[in-house]
């Protein structure tokens, strides 16, 4: 034996081609559906291949004026949403990468709201489908602000629970409105289960996280109609989930079985 490796993960080899800048940007990348091997797509992080494979990037790998715009791409995808023509709102836009990626899939309208000031991207700020709601908290917003009902919500908050997000939100949403809304553990769990730099790592956590905010969801009636994964992993590495919910009256679609399935699969992928 020599032991030179004739295999490898499809992560460390973006990296090491040069790829990908970082194994948590090759990871991104992978998960939103951007890589080929021997021009087969692939979606696992973790796939060990030949060395010698043939591994390509496809298109703008980012493609937004943020990362975050992966995110919401990647439910767009898993959950077969259609954004054209519709409105909605962007609930903790930043920089916007989540309402970047709603024009691009096209949205007509995006309310971008953040409590912070001069985040968002000159390129949408420009936009006169952008509606820039800077210095502005969801929990203040009434229906009345905006002056019509919402298709589409998507939030991506910090700090704050999304116990006090969803039910604002369930008050801007049209009758046959969705939302995908990013499930934070490290906002969510009890101080005393949050780790070192803030970050959850203990799957069983995830897992209670997840019911709890499904259980709330379905006591304001926002339906849960899908869970997955985000491709991009939060600050200091942790795991977020992306929750599709509907207006519409629904038989729940995500339960414990599915939610356990979900948080496996996202530890096998975004750790080690």
């Amino acid at each position: 034996m020599t032991g030179e490796r004739t295999k490898e993960r499809i992560d460390i080899l973006l990296v090491e081609r040069g790829l990908a800048t970082s194994r948590e940007r090759a990871k991104a990348y992978i998960m939103a559906g951007l890589v080929t091997v021997d021009g087969q797509k692939t979606d696992k992080a973790g796939t060990v291949v030949p060395i010698t494979a043939n591994i390509a990037v496809h298109g703008d790998s980012i493609g937004y004026v943020s990362r975050g715009g992966l995110k919401l791409a990647k439910a767009l995808e898993q959950f077969r949403l259609e954004l054209t023509g519709k409105v909605m709102a962007d609930v903790g836009a930043s920089t916007g990468g989540f309402t970047d990626c709603a024009l691009k899939n096209g949205a007509a309208k995006v309310y971008a709201i953040d409590v912070g000031y001069g985040q968002l991207a000159w390129s949408l700020r420009t936009d006169e489908r952008v509606i820039n709601m800077e210095r502005t908290n969801i929990r203040n917003v009434k229906p009345e602000d905006l002056g019509e009902q919402l298709d589409f919500v998507s939030i991506d908050v910090a700090f704050i629970s999304l116990d006090k997000v969803l039910p604002v939100v369930k008050t801007l949403l049209s009758p046959q409105g969705t939302v995908i809304a990013l499930i934070k553990p490290q906002f969510e769990a009890g101080r005393e289960k949050v780790g070192k730099k803030g970050v959850v790592r203990d799957p069983a956590v995830h897992r209670e996280v997840i019911n709890n905010v499904v259980h709330m969801a379905e006591l304001l009636s926002l339906n849960p109609l899908g869970l997955t994964f985000s491709p991009v992993t939060g600050p200091e590495g942790n795991i977020e989930y992306l929750l599709y919910l509907t207006n519409v009256p629904a038989n729940a679609a995500v339960d414990e079985a599915i939610i356990a399935a979900v948080v496996a699969d996202a530890h096998a992928n975004l750790t080690g």
